[in-house]
Order: structure tokens, then C-alpha cells, then sequence
């Protein structure tokens, strides 16, 4: 019997997506350009910025008019005060905020630097003039990616909505998992059993966000232009759960 593991395949040639873009379709093109026909339990991770374009998640700093709150974090932060309003409005809470640092509570529940607000790997001339914003519904985006490739290829594939994000006591990104369909996101395994037989009391997998951190090694965060992967050689049991699942209570979180 040979050892599991998994390979995690980089999907090139899918081309600058815009607003209204098929993104499945260039998912699809780019899938069987690479000569895959995906199968039970493969895993496509797409990265959350052409999710994002394709559904026009744009905001144009030119509209904003900063508010006194904005201003205030502007002047603390350094960072544009059209910026910091825009931060604000994806802002559930601001959690903590310094030179060059502003972390916030995202309507979604996450907690990132920004917000999610982003402006790297935009279009030419895009810089201090658009921002793009996290998608609306992540999970709700896998959902639809999943059900256009389960569709056209007759199998059923999990779909991950990856983005970088950074760790409290760690330097350095890796990849989260924001969106997820088809996939158990949240492996609870508390009641089996150790090597000496011991029960486990606290063991929960965070399988997507583990996924989510391969994919984006292949597919990486600057120029390469890979904004998806498919991950292959993973299988589960556990029932499919989306991201949100991966999201702590409040009650239960030790860092804020």
C-alpha cells in the first residue's frame, strides 16, 4: 500500500479577470488546458482577488469623503484617509490600530489586517485610485464556482476561496481559507483516540485553511499570475462544511 499524501497542481494561462468575467469558465479552460479531469475529492483553491474582480468588488477612493473616525486612524495609521473610510466601511470593529497597522473585524467575521481591503496586484494606473474588497458572500462564491465545475466535468470537487493573511505570535502570510463549498472546512476530532489510546479532548482540524496555505504555495502571492490550483490525493469522511464554520466566537477568542 503506498503512503498517502497529495500533489497540489498550479493552474496557469487564466488572464486578467475583470468585472463580469466567467470565472468559472476560465477555471474551466485553464483545468483542461492543464490536461486534468478532476475527480472525487480533488480541490480547487482560487484566490480571493479574481473572485473578487470578477464580481466587481471595486471601490473607487475618489467617492469617499473620510469621516472624523477615518481621519483620526489616518493621522495615527499614515495611511490615506479615503483608504482608512473605506477600511471602516467593511468594518465590523477596529481591533487595533498603529504605525502602518490597521486591523479590523470584517462584516464576515474575520479578522485581518485592513479588512481585506487591498490594493496590490491591480491594474495598471489602478494604484491610490481603487481598492478591491473582499467577496460579498465568500462562501456563497465557492458554492457557485463548485456547481459550474461539478456540472461541467460530472464529479464533485470541493472549492476553497483563498486569501493571505497573517498570524498573532508569527511572522510571515499563509494562506486562509475565506470561502469554501464541498469540503469539510472544520474537521472535529475530539472523542477519537491517540497512538497510546488516549482520548482527544481539543483536536479540531482547520482542513480548509490547511488546503487554502498549500494552494497558495503553488499558485503565489506577487507576479506569477497563478490565481488558482487544483489540490489532489485528499479524502475525508467528515460532513462538508463551509468557512464560515472556521470563524471563533468571540467568547472563545484569547487575542483581542
Amino acid at each position: 500500500m503506498s503512503e498517502p499524501g497529495f500533489t497540489v497542481i498550479a493552474l496557469g494561462g487564466i488572464p486578467r479577470v475583470r468585472p463580469g468575467d466567467d470565472l468559472p469558465a476560465l477555471l474551466i479552460a485553464a483545468i483542461e488546458r492543464a490536461g486534468l479531469a478532476p475527480q472525487r475529492y480533488d480541490i480547487v483553491v482560487v484566490a480571493q482577488k479574481v473572485v473578487s474582480k470578477a464580481e466587481a468588488r471595486y471601490l473607487d477612493l475618489a467617492t469617499i469623503t473620510p469621516g472624523s473616525r477615518a481621519m483620526e486612524l489616518a493621522a495615527l495609521t499614515g495611511k490615506d484617509a479615503r483608504l482608512v473610510e473605506g477600511i471602516l466601511s467593511q468594518s465590523a470593529e477596529i481591533l487595533r490600530a498603529a504605525p502602518g497597522v490597521l486591523i479590523a473585524l470584517t462584516h464576515h467575521g474575520l479578522v485581518m489586517a485592513n479588512a481585506g481591503v487591498d490594493q496590490s496586484n491591480l491594474e495598471a494606473g489602478d494604484e491610490g485610485r481603487r481598492v478591491l474588497l473582499l467577496p460579498e458572500q465568500p462562501d456563497r462564491s465557492a458554492l457557485t464556482i463548485k456547481r459550474r465545475l461539478d456540472a461541467h466535468f460530472r464529479t464533485d470537487v470541493g472549492v476553497i476561496v483563498s486569501d493571505s493573511t497573517g498570524r498573532a505570535w508569527r511572522l510571515g502570510t499563509v494562506g486562509l481559507a475565506i470561502g469554501a463549498a464541498g469540503v469539510p472546512s472544520l474537521m472535529d476530532r475530539r472523542g477519537e483516540r491517540d497512538l497510546a489510546g488516549r482520548a482527544l479532548d481539543a483536536t479540531e482540524v482547520g482542513f480548509a485553511d490547511a488546503v487554502a496555505s498549500a494552494g497558495v504555495l503553488a499558485m503565489g502571492e506577487a507576479a506569477e499570475a497563478r490565481p488558482a490550483a487544483l489540490v489532489r490525493g485528499l479524502a475525508w469522511t467528515a460532513a462538508t462544511r463551509p468557512a464560515s464554520a472556521l470563524l471563533r466566537p468571540k467568547a472563545q477568542d484569547l487575542f483581542r
